[in-house]
């Protein structure tokens, strides 16, 4: 009797993922495997707000422009320490003056004044706060707000759910493609992960530009996030 030859091709299942494809390799005939991937996905909701604000002031001297800025700045730092934001919290992310052209004569543009710029960073860990708060620094003078961004500061519990359920899927996805190859699934020879999550810009996130203000606070919503883990899983072949 003559023994069935090694199978050495690698057979290609297209798998529900949206990561590509999954596929049982045999190409080493002592050491067969079975490759699947899965992504776990697990919500949260954020519980720290960013936020980029600032002065923009012109002048027709470079010192008028930074003397009001600074005046401005000064009003709005006062704001943030009242509403109990700590220093630590609050970074200038931004510090420039530029001249400002007349292009009257395209050929010899002339200085017609300056522009200064001071932008800060402010964290924030209250964020039913973030919209009165806003409205505080609008009324203290800032003229400019970029961004109003929200994370996960401890975004571990949602990573853990969403890898458990990444793991889950893919060990049900290799049982059905053994099953469907008629192999019969070893131990897991290796796992490796990659994850993504809470620190992108999400509903509730405010554009750039300055504030139209009236008597009603500024709404703000913080809405969820979402955390992912993806895992890849390689099994042994039983013979």
């Amino acid at each position: 009797m003559f023994k069935p030859a090694l199978i050495t091709a690698a057979f290609l299942l297209t798998a529900c993922n949206p990561g590509g494809p999954t596929y049982i390799s045999t190409g080493n005939a002592s050491a067969p495997m079975l490759n699947v991937s899965a992504t776990g996905y697990a919500d949260a909701a954020p519980d720290r707000a960013t936020v980029s604000a600032g002065v923009v002031q012109q002048g027709k001297t470079a010192r008028e422009a930074m003397v009001g800025n600074a005046t401005l700045m000064t009003a709005v730092f006062d704001e943030l320490k009242a509403a109990g934001i700590p220093k630590s919290d609050i970074t200038t992310s931004q510090l420039s003056l530029q001249p400002q052209y007349d292009y009257t004569d395209r050929r010899k543009p002339t200085i017609k004044g300056y522009e200064a710029r001071n932008t800060v960073t402010v964290k924030s860990d209250d964020i039913e706060q973030v919209g009165p708060m806003l409205d505080a620094l609008v009324r203290a003078g800032v003229n400019n707000i970029n961004r109003v961004t929200f994370s996960v500061k401890d975004p571990k519990n949602a990573l853990d759910e969403a890898r458990k359920d990444a793991i889950r899927e893919a060990k049900e996805k290799a049982e059905g493609m053994a099953e469907a190859a008629g192999v019969k699934l070893g131990p897991i020879l290796s796992i490796n992960e990659s994850k993504r999550g809470g620190f992108t810009p999400q509903p509730g996130m405010m554009g750039g530009g300055a504030m139209r203000m009236d008597s009603a606070v500024t709404p703000i919503s913080a809405g969820e996030q979402s955390m992912s883990v993806t895992v890849n899983l390689s099994y042994g072949i039983l013979e």
